[in-house]
């Protein structure tokens, strides 16, 4: 019997965690009373406000990476042009007009565009239009532009670690019952990171590496990276960006051997 308090207390030592609980980020909610809409008001501030929320249009430009099959495919220049729409009602349809563009080796490799109604790409009009389809595996980002938006909903979901950064976490639902979940760094209100289902499985995007310029009210990552499924498929480095500027609708029509 002298042995039982022995047993016992090695019983409580192998029951002892190598790390207090508390100390371990991430684990309990930070500002449990901050609701999700505040995070995203907070998280809209931060990224440049109102110019930020409807920006009209958006011009991208940096180079990207795609991993295929083993590979490493990369293009030394890439470009995404956006016109926005004012209002979002499905966070993951196609909507307002998209071009973008990829170059290696002085050539262009593929141009995908979308002007509101029409699939195009390098060759011109995309033959099956049913094509407009694949478009819901790129769109999701522009939720939480419109998060406070009449008919959306938001909640908040727990805390967690992206890329190392304490995050609050929420869940969007967009007025056609879309879901899209974002992470937002807890320090500064970045947006680090979205989530949502498409048509080829659950796609992500973890944002890093922001920047500014001067005179703009604009944040934007300069480091993107995609996944399906939870593999990377593409990294994107976006170095320079236009705000706002005029984009004649020729931009998003394509025609063959453009």
């Amino acid at each position: 019997m002298k042995f039982a308090p022995l047993f016992a207390a090695f019983l409580i030592g192998l029951a002892t965690p190598a790390v207090a609980q508390d100390a371990l980020p991430g684990l309990h909610a930070v500002n449990p009373a901050l609701s999700a809409a505040d995070i995203i008001q907070r998280a809209h501030e931060a990224a440049g406000g109102e110019n930020w929320r409807r920006p009209g249009t958006l011009a991208l430009r940096g180079h990207a990476v795609m991993y295929r099959d083993g590979g490493e495919f990369v293009y030394d220049d890439y470009e995404m042009l956006r016109d926005y729409e004012a209002e979002k009602k499905d966070a993951h349809q196609a909507d307002g007009k998209v071009r973008i563009e990829a170059v290696a080796g002085g050539e262009t490799v593929f141009i995908l565009a979308y002007d509101g109604k029409t699939t195009y790409d390098q060759n011109g009009p995309v033959a099956d239009q049913s094509a407009n389809a694949r478009w819901a595996a790129n769109f999701g980002f522009g939720a939480i532009r419109h998060a406070l938006d009449e008919g959306w909903t938001q909640k908040r979901l727990p805390d967690d670690l992206i890329d190392g950064r304490l995050a609050y976490m929420v869940e969007l639902t967009d007025p056609s019952g879309g879901v899209t979940r974002f992470g937002i760094a807890q320090d500064d209100y970045a947006i680090v990171y979205v989530g949502f289902d498409t048509p080829r499985g659950w796609h992500e995007r973890r944002y890093a590496n922001f920047f500014k310029k001067p005179g703009v009210d604009w944040v934007q990552p300069g480091r993107v990276r995609l996944y399906y499924n939870g593999v990377k498929q593409n990294e994107v480095i976006w170095t320079d960006f236009d705000v706002g500027k005029s984009m004649p609708d020729s931009l998003f029509v394509v025609s063959k051997g453009e």
